[in-house]
């Protein structure tokens, strides 16, 4: 039995690229462009990822490591999704690699009228901190944190978000 309903989570290719700036410019008001994910995915310390979904990119995300702590770049995932949780699975795995890349803590911005995204961050630990002014250029982002993810109660909080996966 597949109990991912067929999505594979693995690295994002150049060859996903025209894939991602769709969704990209679907989910995004301001789009990163193809020399931007081009950029990235060559730079030191950047894992990009993507959900596969029977050779149809379902999602994706990134994160940059800097010392101790993994900052998620992306996140999106496709609308109506084919699989239940896509976003899920692409955050549980950047985690996984931000905790394998050495980090201690995980942050990262999200625009300040985006409610739905940052209930989904404060699942996963995440606490707004601070307010970066007009980080979008039209609106202002909120920096959220969640500390010590190397820790017991952090592991056990990844655990159950992976268990209540349908």
């Amino acid at each position: 039995m597949d109990l991912n309903g067929g999505l594979v989570v693995r690295d994002l290719l150049t060859d996903d690229l025209d894939q991602i700036l769709e969704l990209e410019a679907a989910t995004f008001r301001m789009p990163w462009s193809r020399e931007v994910f081009e950029a990235e995915l060559a730079a030191p310390g950047r894992s990009y990822l993507v959900a596969d979904h029977e050779g149809r990119v379902a999602g994706y995300g990134g994160l940059m490591l800097v010392e101790r702590d993994a900052h998620i770049n992306t996140l999106a995932a496709r609308r109506p999704a084919p699989v239940p949780a896509v976003g899920t699975r692409l955050m549980l795995a950047l985690v996984q690699i931000g905790l394998a890349g050495g980090a201690e803590h995980l942050t990262l911005e999200v625009r300040a009228s985006n409610r739905r995204a940052q209930e989904f961050y404060r699942k996963f630990g995440m606490a707004p901190v601070g307010v970066r002014k007009h980080y979008y250029r039209d609106e202002d982002a909120l920096i959220m944190w969640a500390h010590d993810i190397t820790g017991a109660g952090y592991r056990e909080r990844l655990r159950l978000i992976e268990e209540a996966l349908p």
